[in-house]
């Protein structure tokens, strides 16, 4: 999947800053372990962390288009999953090939095409392209923002960009500072488009295509975006085309030079993408099983209790779709120690460069990805399927539906979650109300609209553009930053653009037209997989409901109040006892602002000021 980084700059002779790049490049050396270059010119620099999947050994990057350097250079982080059929027109138009990787196809895309070839690509990708020609830089993002890319003007009118936050921060002229605005982003879990936390950073918007030049930013194009469309198809056949899509894109999302297996939770989204990935490599003629990994926490059967989140544990059931698929089942079992591991625990924050925390998700992901990156180096996923089919509580909670807000926000809230934060003070403190309710208009203002729906159609249309564009990109950016992290490539099937305009479509009523969540998928999913679990309630990814992990929490947040800890900038010792006092056993509720969650942030947000050199600006 790779890691990039670079520097554009006219104002001054960059070839005598190699070094600074190269600091730059290594800082994304976990998410490419495999090989590493420096592309260099008097006015750019683009450095290339390479995990190598496809054409081992011709893909190497930077990657130019002519030996002599005079046509565009490109360092190309994703993968594109209809190269072959790019390459085979590209081919017709008189191209010729040095390597068999998607990223030369990629690059003699553009040489053809220029900038709109962006709306060519299938796939997950974020790429600099650097044309001498025109001495302009190209920055790129896949449609749904799978990929992340950050970009940084200097003030000497510079530019530097990255895969991740961390590589501009290792640049000179880059400084980390986090002011108000930066803290609300972070605590209201809203995820604003293109905004990156750290003052004078930003993140390139997902479905974009950028130009730089001497002058600076010269054009910002969207190539895609979500649009309004009448469905027309009836429900067989919408249930027909769901499974026909979902069929192609996971085949086509099969293809590697290396080993690919699926994470597997027993829902149904991971469970039907180990399922389908079964079928087709069985249709291929591969003989070896497809791998399929589950995480579960020593005890956790035992002591399960159902609440607003989790119904029943996932391991029987990821055991039962394992079983009936024929996959090779690996389990990662974990204990406490394993998810308060001081080296894991400053791993996940390393990897996402913020303090942003689930609980212990981030945590348990990543010794899940550990155990995979054993075995393989790319994983499916079935992230993204609750957004685009209606599989969240808050899509079904009338209240949270017509709460005026991100609906998500609403059953943390009912269930005492956003109550953490106001009792550490930082709800009010950061002015989230207003925060939340600025943001939630700014996204209501791009919502595509249908000529003529209104009611419920309408509403939902505007719940899943939400889920789509703000709480997806939260989640798909927590796995890569997090899968990354141990040079994992995670590839997530239902964020093909073409499922998403389809499905996006359809209208609610059909989605669930038994009632239930997910209607279409589990229709599409119907005879592929067990009853059980086509009819089990949406959970979320696995938590641990020990209540010992509670307490160790509560005790690392003890200590923190006892060494003048940077936390106490932003929250008083006062406030955080107050939180402290909070009953236990309440904790176990779920989601990113229970109290358990909020604890978990005070840690990180205590260790991030210290490791990233943070200066706070209230």
């Amino acid at each position: 999947m790779c890691g990039l980084a670079g520097w554009v700059n006219h104002q001054r002779d960059l070839t005598a800053y190699e070094d600074m790049a190269a600091a730059m490049t290594h800082t994304m050396e976990c998410r490419g372990p495999d090989a590493w270059g420096l592309w260099t010119s008097p006015h750019a620099i683009l450095g290339h962390r390479r995990l190598a999947i496809i054409d081992l050994e011709g893909g190497k990057q930077p990657m130019a288009a002519a030996e002599d350097d005079s046509l565009p250079v490109i360092t190309y982080t994703g993968e594109v999953y209809n190269f072959r059929e790019l390459r085979e027109e590209l081919e017709g138009l008189g191209h010729r090939f040095r390597t068999t990787s998607d990223t030369e196809v990629v690059l003699r895309a553009y040489v053809e095409w220029g900038e709109h070839f962006a709306e060519r690509l299938n796939g997950i990708y974020a790429f600099a392209i650097w044309d001498p020609r025109t001495e302009e830089l190209l920055l790129v993002r896949d449609r749904m923002g799978v990929k992340p890319l950050y970009y940084y003007p200097t003030a000497d009118g510079g530019l530097l960009f990255a895969s991740e936050p961390k590589g501009i921060l290792a640049h000179e002229d880059a400084e980390a500072v986090v002011d108000a605005e930066g803290l609300r982003e972070i605590f209201s879990i809203v995820k604003t488009p293109g905004h990156a936390v750290f003052r004078g950073m930003h993140e390139v918007l997902p479905a974009t295509v950028m130009r730089f030049g001497r002058e600076g930013l010269i054009s910002t194009r969207k190539y895609w975006e979500l649009a309004a469309r009448p469905h027309t198809d009836g429900l067989d056949a919408t249930v027909a085309h769901v499974r026909e899509l979902l069929e192609d894109i996971v085949e086509r999302q099969l293809v590697a030079d290396v080993t690919v297996g699926t994470l597997l939770s027993g829902g149904l989204d991971s469970s039907a993408v180990t399922a389908l990935a079964a079928k087709a490599l069985a249709k291929q003629g591969v003989e070896q099983p497809i791998r399929a990994f589950s995480v579960d926490f020593k005890g956790h059967e035992e002591r399960f209790e159902s609440n607003v989140q989790w119904e029943d544990p996932d391991t029987p059931f990821a055991v039962e779709v394992a079983k009936h698929v024929g996959a090779e089942h690996i389990i990662v079992e974990l204990d406490n120690a394993d998810i308060l591991d001081d080296e894991v625990r400053d791993t996940v924050l390393r990897a996402q460069d913020l303090p942003v925390s689930t609980g212990d998700m981030e945590y348990s992901l990543l010794i899940l990805c550990r155990a995979l990156k054993e075995r393989m180096t790319v994983a499916l996923s079935g992230e993204a399927a609750d957004e685009l089919f209606g599989g969240y509580t808050w899509f079904h909670d009338k209240e949270a539906v017509e709460n005026g807000s991100f609906p998500w926000h609403h059953p943390f809230e009912k269930a005492g979650g956003i109550g953490a934060l106001r009792t550490v003070g930082l709800w009010d403190r950061l002015g989230l109300d207003e925060y939340v309710k600025e943001r939630y208009s700014q996204a209501l203002e791009e919502v595509p609209r249908l000529d003529g729906e209104s009611g419920l159609e309408a509403r939902m249309r505007e719940v899943t553009y939400l889920n789509l564009t703000r709480w997806e990109n939260f989640l798909l950016d927590r796995k890569d930053r997090i899968s990354m992290a141990v040079s994992l490539e995670v590839r997530v099937p239902f964020t093909d653009h073409r499922l998403v305009e389809y499905v996006y479509n359809t209208p609610w009523a059909m989605k669930t037209f038994d009632g239930r969540e997910k209607s279409l998928l589990r229709a599409a999913m119907r005879g592929v997989l067990p009853d059980s679990v086509l009819d089990r309630k949406k959970n979320p990814y696995p938590s641990t409901q020990d209540r010992k992990y509670e307490l160790a929490l509560r005790e690392r947040v003890e200590a923190l109040l006892t060494e003048g800890a940077p936390v106490l900038q932003i929250v008083s010792e006062e406030e955080v006892r107050r939180l402290l006092d909070v009953p236990e056993g309440s904790y176990n509720i779920g989601g990113p602002w229970s109290a358990r969650a909020v604890l978990e942030r005070l840690i990180e947000f205590n260790a991030w000021v210290a490791s990233y050199g943070v200066r706070v600006e209230l």
